[in-house]
């Protein structure tokens, strides 16, 4: 793949050495996060112009790395890469239902950049950074705006509350982007999550793979082990995204142990077909990533443009049983607004129930019955007699 090279984004010489563009370093360095980068890479339509110009002028930050402005294509400005990257007029329309923060995660902070929706489970924000700054993400309010990766002593109230609370098994840390920062960094907020007992799992919710795929280095999986059980929950959204820098990112963590599970985003004109769906799914499980969930695209301010009606995906995921098998299936996700919650919906396969007999829809079209056995008889057992 040939990488854009983009003078106005290059920092001093100084910075680059011993770098190129296969290092993840250098990706970041030169990120385009200017109108001119832009202006060079791309034939931009005035939509996308004055979209990056209200962006830059105090609205939600653009960066694109290289890597994946090459991904786009130069002409298209309907291209599903370009779509999720580059800033459009679009997003300063708000329509009824829009929410500045859609999952309630203010409302639902336990700890300084810590946030508890359920049970058993918390999210720790451990920075506001991110590599790409996707065009639809859920927190616009706060990435790349307040102030960077989270130092350890800023998140240790966080651990702190994990600590206090036994009940609390599973931790999501996310951001911003978790992996763009050292190996060291990473393996600091693992080790720290090792030393809590109750504390199973830790998910590291990352783009990555897919917009920073030099960042997933034998050293990083290395550091990634640091906590005996981490997963990755990575986020491709097309099958252009599934380059073959993309797919060894993820064969480098699967073969270090890692399990990578993926969630994409329901998107207007970028994966809102069968088609596609289908073409992406069957790429991640070949490239050993389990399709997790198909989210229904947060109601984030001035994301409308974006997203789809909830009828879109439940047509969607009827289109796919039967024709995707279960491993590539994912499950349809509402993240209900004010954080009550993810819900799963879809087809309804049942066409009616009657005392016994449930009469299913299967993806053929065909009704069958589904018979429901007796109630067990009640078994009187004595004790013999002398």
């Amino acid at each position: 793949m040939s990488l854009p090279v983009l003078p106005s984004a290059r920092p001093p010489a100084d910075d680059d050495a011993g770098l190129d563009a296969s290092d993840w370093r250098w990706q970041v360095r030169h990120a385009i996060t200017d109108l001119a980068g832009l202006e060079a890479a791309l034939e931009l339509t005035p939509e996308e112009r004055e979209g990056t110009r209200r962006a830059l002028a105090g609205g939600f930050p653009m960066s694109i790395t290289p890597y994946y402005l090459g991904l786009c294509d130069r002409h298209d400005p309907h291209c599903p890469i370009r779509l999720q990257c580059v800033p459009r007029i679009e997003e300063a329309r708000e329509v009824p239902g829009d929410l500045r923060d859609p999952l309630g995660e203010e409302a639902h902070e336990v700890a300084p950049h810590l946030v508890r929706r359920y049970p058993d489970r918390v999210l720790l924000i451990a920075t506001d950074r991110c590599s790409v700054y996707c065009r639809f993400c859920t927190r616009s309010r706060m990435v790349g705006q307040d102030g960077g990766v989270r130092a350890l002593e800023k998140l240790e109230p966080a651990f702190a509350w994990i600590e206090a609370h036994p009940e609390i098994h599973d931790v999501i840390v996310s951001g911003g982007d978790p992996l763009v920062g050292t190996d060291a960094r990473i393996a600091a907020i693992l080790e720290r999550l090792a030393r809590i007992e109750h504390v199973m799992v830790v998910r590291m919710a990352t783009r990555a793979p897919v917009t920073l795929p030099q960042r997933i280095s034998s050293d990083l999986c290395r550091a990634l082990r640091s906590h005996p059980s981490v997963w990755v929950m990575t986020h491709f959204n097309h099958p252009k995204e599934l380059s073959p820098e993309s797919r060894e990112a993820c064969a480098r963590l699967v073969d270090h142990g890692i399990p990578v599970m993926n969630q994409s985003v329901l998107l207007r004109g970028v994966n809102d077909d069968a088609r596609t769906l289908e073409t992406l799914f069957r790429g991640l499980v070949r490239a050993r990533v389990r399709p997790y969930y198909l989210l229904q695209a947060d109601p984030v301010r001035g994301t409308s443009h974006l997203r789809t009606p909830l009828q879109t995906g439940i047509d969607l995921m009827e289109r796919l049983q039967g024709r995707v098998g279960g491993i590539a299936l994912p499950k349809l996700i509402v993240d209900t607004p004010g954080g009550m919650g993810k819900v799963p919906v879809g087809p309804d396969w049942i066409v009616r129930r009657e005392r016994g007999v449930t009469t299913l829809r299967t993806h053929r079209g065909v009704e069958v019955d589904y018979v429901d056995p007796p109630a067990a008889p009640q078994v009187c057992v004595t004790a013999d007699r002398d």
